[in-house]
């Protein structure tokens, strides 16, 4: 039996001054599936993103999570509803620590104050949860190491344990290679392999690494001008001419 739908675009469309960026984009991903978007320089990817997690809103069509239409939804509304985001430069509070980064996601998640950021208390269930979702992503060792002085991959893996404290259902990974440096790759993919895989959860991701994405998803999303090119495994969408053209700049 399928697996419910937990993200779902219809007719999605974005207008801006009269230029067309998004047109009649339809998207279903189910619940526990791991979708790569990718396609050439401006094809949208970033742009989908945004509009999914509520920094453009459509001109057109609708973007809904678990059923419900969040497309007219604040950003903040549309985390409460399940949605989570990293983007392609860090987001992290440098000054502060591994614990303290992610204690903020999970105090959030759990409605408490931010007041006691900076003195978190080892028996609290924030505390624990951060704790846990850093041991997840393997900094258990960097837990009390302020988090501007770690390296790109190390940040990056800060970020999913915050999305992992957070809990939302569907994920967005925004280029989360960008910076990372050669030695640090794979060991990002597999902490994002095991979170999609060990926490069940819903994954888009934006990536240029082509051998990234092909081995990680379940299915790949191409965009090209705006609009899905193609929506298929990784190996038809490898296999298909119009992908093939769209990357070798011809007309498709």
């Amino acid at each position: 039996m399928d697996a419910p739908i937990a993200l779902e675009l219809a007719g999605v469309g974005l207008s801006i001054g009269g230029a067309r960026i998004l047109d009649d984009v339809n998207l279903s991903v189910r619940r526990g599936e791991m979708l790569g978007v990718i396609g050439p320089n401006g094809a949208g990817k970033t742009t989908l993103f945004n509009v999914i997690s509520g920094l453009l809103r459509p001109t057109e069509g609708t973007v809904a999570v678990s059923g419900n239409d969040v497309g007219r939804l604040a950003v903040h509304r549309r985390a409460a509803a399940g949605l989570g985001r990293t983007f392609q430069t860090s987001s992290l509070f440098p000054q502060l620590s591994v614990l303290e980064n992610v204690r903020l996601a999970a105090q959030a998640k759990l409605g408490g104050s931010l007041s006691l950021l900076r003195f978190p208390r080892s028996g609290d269930e924030a505390t624990g949860i951060a704790a846990g979702c850093i041991a997840e992503v393997g900094l258990e060792a960097k837990a009390a190491s302020a988090a501007g002085g770690l390296s790109h991959g190390d940040k990056r893996k800060v970020e999913i344990a915050m999305l992992l404290a957070a809990d939302p259902a569907v994920i967005l990974l925004d280029e989360p290679m960008a910076g990372v440096g050669s030695g640090d790759v794979a060991g990002l993919s597999e902490v994002i392999r095991r979170m999609h895989r060990d926490s069940g959860r819903t994954v888009l991701m934006v990536e240029h690494h082509m051998e990234v994405v092909l081995g990680l998803v379940d299915r790949v999303a191409v965009m090209h001008h705006g609009s899905l090119l193609a929506v298929d495994t990784p190996e038809a969408v490898m296999a298909n001419p119009l992908v093939q053209s769209a990357y070798l700049g011809e007309p498709v």
